[in-house]
């Protein structure tokens, strides 16, 4: 087993560089072509690739420059999702930090209904290094963490198995579902929900979108569940809202809250999963210089 997880790691390594690879090539193939066009002068490090300027009427019998620049910038470096999105429904684990609180874990319990194929873990007195492996030896697709301050849910760690990515967020606002006023009572439905995500318009906006969707399973076609969960991005604020839909005429649908009710903000996101979380490769991370930028939505 862990001769086949370090090969597929290192299986995966390889392809991702070869893409990073393919796509600093045709960043500057596009650069060289539009110098050409424009007359304007190139870096050095582009002008002198004598390689490039070798291979360059190769490309003129390629396709347009628009189209280039469009699959250059469609291009996923960050695949780790792609071999089993849309085939296979995601299975993660939802777990806490040890000794968790009476509110901790209803909360959990709450994530768990919320997703529909997930399942829920008493962390005990299990290490992460144990968790991660017990995840992969089962065929788990993530790891959802949570952490609490004082009775208070603080964090929200999601980790795709086996190779990551892992985003870290904080949680504020966090109401459950017995305290949410006029709220749905009684079972949770768990039918496959709609997915609702607003606001998100930069790369990083829709690499949080990608890690995010893939812990719910793809709606089956023809099948309409009655569940509606929303992500919706102010401000670098995602609010998540959980509700049910009842349809009461030809245009007409009737809401009702279930819960529960958050507030996320992203504040890392790193490569690895969770026991390799501190040396993993830092892809975006919140800084004291990022957060004096209140103008800017990174998001």
């Amino acid at each position: 087993m862990l001769r086949r997880q370090a090969r597929e790691r290192r299986d995966y390594i390889y392809r991702k560089a070869l893409l990073l690879r393919d796509a600093s090539i045709a960043e500057k193939r596009a650069k060289l072509k539009a110098s050409l066009a424009s007359g304007k002068p190139l870096d050095p490090s582009i002008a002198n690739d004598k390689k490039l300027r070798e291979d360059f009427k190769y490309d003129e019998s390629l396709e347009s420059n628009d189209k280039q620049n469009k699959d250059a910038d469609l291009l996923d470096v960050d695949d780790e999702y792609a071999l089993t999105s849309g085939l296979i429904d995601p299975r993660p684990l939802v777990t806490t930090s040890r000794n968790p609180s009476a509110r901790l874990s209803t909360f959990a319990k709450e994530i768990r209904l919320l997703l529909p194929t997930s399942i829920r873990l008493n962390r005990g007195t299990l290490v992460l290094e144990d968790m991660v492996a017990s995840a992969n030896a089962a065929q788990l697709t993530d790891m959802v963490l949570l952490h609490e301050h004082r009775g208070t849910p603080t964090a929200i760690t999601i980790s795709h198995l086996p190779h990551g990515p892992t985003a870290s967020f904080s949680l504020h606002n966090v109401v459950l579902r017995a305290d949410i006023p006029n709220a749905m009572r009684g079972t949770v439905s768990e039918s496959y929900p709609h997915l609702i995500f607003e606001g998100f318009k930069t790369k990083l906006g829709k690499r949080v979108v990608q890690i995010l969707k893939h812990l719910w399973p793809p709606r089956e076609p023809g099948k309409m569940g009655n569940r509606v969960v929303t992500f919706m991005n102010r401000e670098d604020s995602i609010e998540v809202r959980h509700h049910v839909f009842v349809k009461t005429g030809y245009k007409d649908v009737e809401l009702a809250e279930v819960g529960p009710r958050m507030t996320m903000r992203l504040f890392e996101i790193r490569g690895g999963t969770l026991e390799k979380n501190a040396g993993g490769d830092v892809e975006w991370a919140l800084t004291q210089y990022t957060r004096t930028s209140r103008k800017k939505d990174y998001l």
